[in-house]
This record gives structure tokens, C-alpha cells and sequence, in this order.
């Protein structure tokens, strides 16, 4: 066996845990409990957990408006996670971000972004920062088949080369951008747009957390060795709408969705473990009531905590105009 029963049961525990958290998000913004755009990652946990699992607490990571995933899959605080959902002050921004704003430092999250594509040009920068500080830290840019559209990716991509920076871009072609990628996307993949900039490029199964880990594993290995950047393109599909609320979906064919449950990359993993005589029926239960569990913790929490106070709307806007001065 390749690797530990610890080490493949640890990633089932994170995706489990992404699911749950999502799942939970999703119910409690169709009850009005969560306001505003709730983006999920159903069907995605692979790419962060494989992607992630190569990462220490020191390297670096940019995310995306689906962003509950990434956060979770570094070691996010899930009940300050719940809590900025909510709006609350003890959530990651106190409150003022929302989904699709939460930043933990402490863990190398240099931010989740609503706007699409807003997170490589900020991963760029802390590849720069890597090289003159010359430490063996690395960036992981996620983006989707939509960004891939943007002018920041190219501007990534390419100042990444040049200055041969620790940066790995990966791609999450879930295949909608709003609507399908056929209808704004142009070439085979991705993967072609690493060409022009003379960065190696992968495609892989993003439903596969080993295939999307071991992607992962050589090019942060080669980042960290000084090689440059590479660019991971991990097919995958998004199985909810595009927030929550975008019910109807007329604009896709609901029997492609049900082909596509099948293939949610937990279910996947759970048979493989399964077959491997790694994981028993015990296991499986205790692993999903544990994360219930935290997450049931996680929304009382959020739900006890308090609002920011008024006074605060002002705050944390503004940098201190001290920090510019040597």
C-alpha cells in the first residue's frame, strides 16, 4: 500500500468535513438564518484536500468566491468560518465579509475573493516576497474554468515565469462559470494557456483526492526547488447551482446532474477504502457524526455570538498611514 491507512482516512476526515460544513451552510441560507451569496463546493473537496495536503501552516494560499473548502482543507477555525457566515463580530473579518471574504494569516489564507480571478495577481505577490526573502515557502492559486477567461490569469502566469516564482495555479474546471464553459471558453483545456508562458502543465481528475495530491506533490516540490511555477488543471463539476438559490438551473440538463452524483469524488473515495479494508461501517458512521457534530458546534457559536456593534462599520477599511512611513 502506497500510503498509511492514517494518512488516506486523514483525507477522507477533510473532505467529510467540507461536506458537512457545506451542506449546513446551504440549509441555513434557505432558511434566511446566513445572508447574502453562498457559493458551495459540493462535489469539489477533492482539489482541496489533495492540494492542500502538501502545504505546511507556513506556505500560502489565495482562494475564490467557492472558497469553504480551501479554508477548511488549511486548518480554518470552522466556527469563525459559521460565524462570519452569520455576520457576526467573532467571524474571520468580524463580520464584514461574508462568504466570500474570509482571510486567515495566521494559517498562510491570504483571502477568499469575489472577484474572479482577484486572487492571482495576490499570490504573485507573495511568490515575489518568497523569492527575496529567499525562504522555501510556496502559493497556491486556486481559480475556475471562468478566471482562466481574465486577464489577471494571464498577468500571473506570465510575471510567475519570468521571475521563476514558488507559485502553483490551480484551475477547478468545475465547467460553469454561470453557464457552460464551452459557450465562453475557447481551446482543449486549460492546460493549453500554460504555452505561452512556458509553465508545465497537468490535467487530472479532480474527483480523485490521490490523483489531484500527487499532481500537487511535484509542483510544489519543483516550486520549492526553485523551478518556477506549473499549472494544475483538475476536471471536476459543480453540482449545485451556481449560489444558493439558483434552484431551477434551466439552463442545464438535470439528468447530467444526477450522472455527476455518481461521481462526487466522497462517494468515490469511501468504495476505494472500502475495497482496501480500510474503512469499516463503524469508521465511516464515526467519521460523519464527528463532523456534524462540529459543525452543530460551530452554529451555535455563530448564533450566540453578537452583532458588530454599529460603531464599528468604519473600521479595519483603512490602513494605518504609520505602516507607510520608514
Amino acid at each position: 500500500m502506497k500510503y498509511s491507512k492514517n494518512f488516506l482516512l486523514g483525507l477522507y476526515r477533510t473532505m467529510v468535513r467540507i461536506r458537512s460544513f457545506e451542506t449546513k451552510a446551504e440549509e441555513l441560507s434557505l432558511k434566511g438564518e446566513v445572508l447574502g451569496y453562498v457559493h458551495l463546493y459540493i462535489g469539489q473537496e477533492a482539489i482541496a484536500t489533495g492540494a492542500m495536503a502538501n502545504l505546511s501552516k507556513e506556505d500560502y494560499i489565495t482562494s475564490t468566491h467557492r472558497g469553504h473548502g480551501h479554508m477548511i482543507a488549511k486548518g480554518a477555525d470552522i466556527g469563525k468560518m459559521m460565524s462570519e457566515l452569520y455576520g457576526k463580530v467573532t467571524g474571520y473579518c468580524r463580520g464584514k465579509g461574508g462568504s466570500m471574504h474570509i482571510a486567515d494569516l495566521s494559517i498562510g489564507v491570504l483571502g477568499a475573493n469575489g472577484e474572479v480571478a482577484g486572487g492571482l495577481p495576490i499570490a504573485s505577490g507573495a511568490g515575489m516576497a518568497i523569492k527575496i526573502k529567499k525562504t522555501d515557502q510556496v502559493v497556491v492559486a486556486f481559480f475556475g474554468d471562468g478566471a482562466s477567461n481574465r486577464g489577471a490569469v494571464a498577468e500571473a502566469m506570465n510575471w510567475c515565469a519570468v521571475f521563476k516564482l514558488p507559485v502553483i495555479f490551480i484551475a477547478e474546471n468545475n465547467h460553469f462559470a454561470s453557464t457552460w464553459k464551452e459557450q465562453t471558453t475557447t481551446g482543449k483545456s486549460i492546460t493549453d494557456r500554460a504555452t505561452g508562458y512556458n509553465i508545465p502543465a497537468v490535467s487530472v481528475d479532480g474527483n480523485d483526492v490521490i490523483a489531484v495530491y500527487e499532481a500537487s506533490m511535484h509542483a510544489v516540490d519543483r516550486a520549492r526547488r526553485g523551478k518556477g511555477p506549473t499549472l494544475i488543471e483538475a476536471e471536476t463539476y459543480r453540482i449545485k447551482g451556481h449560489y444558493v438559490g439558483d434552484k431551477d438551473q434551466m439552463y442545464r440538463n438535470k439528468k447530467e446532474v444526477e450522472l455527476y452524483w455518481q461521481k462526487e469524488p466522497i462517494g468515490q473515495f469511501e468504495k476505494k477504502l472500502t475495497e482496501m479494508n480500510l474503512l469499516t461501517a463503524a469508521e465511516k458512521y464515526k467519521v460523519w457524526n464527528d463532523a456534524a457534530k462540529e459543525i452543530d458546534k460551530a452554529v451555535k457559536f455563530a448564533q450566540q455570538s453578537a452583532w458588530p456593534p454599529v460603531e464599528s462599520a468604519l473600521e479595519d477599511l483603512f490602513a494605518d498611514a504609520t505602516y507607510c512611513i520608514d
